[in-house]
């Protein structure tokens, strides 16, 4: 079954190294990928409070610049000479980022939106920028996958996914990790940070909730004593040289608390490695 994977761009460094590790990680795929700009027309006086209109100068300059940069990525995609089933779309949209993916993703039912961590201001302190973060937080309706600037893709061999065992999953809320570690034939490893208390009956229900769906795939559970949430995923998947984190992102919870500043700076500076969030369905 084809896949529709969303690639938002800013023609940064960072954006093109996303666009190649989403083709790497789909190769064996059949995929329609849609490669989105957002664009504004910068400049224009903010007092006047109306927005260009298509034919003014401002927003013809805009466009034209979004056209011709998605362009140049068609053109550097066209280069490769291999038996992929990839389909590539442009899509230059005069929108606010997470407005016009919030669009995409309804009209095409993307199934997952692939981008980079920085944008094109690629600030040293700001791991996970501004922009990532807001989609990963806003964008419910989709998985994230988020790509360090320093992230090349190799065939992933182990997928991290940090629990507190507090909440019962539903099946297709993990279907997103299942399908990456299918696809990829990876292992999963699911990381408990513990205060050294035993599972709670509670707890224990879930982590068995976790085997059921697993079944079928390679999976392990490790339990770090001691370490807070960040510093666990952190010692993890440095010391095992992990592939690929993936978060649930239920709201005002564990994920919030992982990518909250200071904490996203303490998994963020080791973060060389790829982090698929995915999001709680039930509103």
């Amino acid at each position: 079954m084809k896949k529709k994977i969303l690639l938002p761009t800013d023609f940064s460094q960072n954006a093109w190294n996303a666009i190649e590790y989403a083709t790497e990680l789909y190769k064996n795929e059949t995929c329609d990928f849609y490669i989105l700009n957002a664009f504004n027309a910068s400049g224009y006086a903010l007092e006047s409070m109306m927005v260009p209109e298509p034919g003014e100068k401002l927003y013809e300059e805009a466009k034209e610049k979004s056209e011709q940069g998605l362009s140049k990525i068609l053109e550097r995609l066209s280069f490769r000479n291999d038996e992929r089933e990839h389909k590539f779309f442009m899509v230059s949209q005069f929108n606010g980022l997470l407005d016009a993916i919030k669009d995409i993703v309804d009209k095409q039912d993307i199934e997952m939106i692939i981008m980079g961590t920085k944008g094109s201001s690629n600030a040293v302190d700001v791991i996970f920028g501004s922009n990532t973060v807001m989609v990963m937080e806003k964008s419910r309706n989709c998985p994230v996958m988020a790509i360090p600037e320093d992230a090349t893709y190799k065939d992933l061999e182990e997928i991290v996914f940090p629990t507190d065992y507090k909440m019962n999953f539903k099946r297709r809320e993990l279907q997103n990790i299942i399908e990456v570690a299918k696809m990829s034939k990876a292992a999963i490893r699911v990381l408990y940070a513990s205060d050294g208390d035993p599972l709670s009956e509670e707890q224990e229900n879930n982590q068995n909730l976790l085997k059921e769906y697993f079944e079928g795939l390679t999976y392990t559970f490790h339990t770090l004593t001691n370490l807070d949430a960040p510093s666990a995923v952190r010692c993890f998947v440095e010391s095992r040289e992990s592939d690929m984190i993936a978060f649930f992102n239920r709201k005002h919870s564990f994920f919030g608390s992982i990518f909250s500043k200071p904490m996203v700076k303490s998994l963020g500076r080791y973060a060389k490695v790829p982090v698929l969030a995915i999001h709680d369905l039930r509103g």
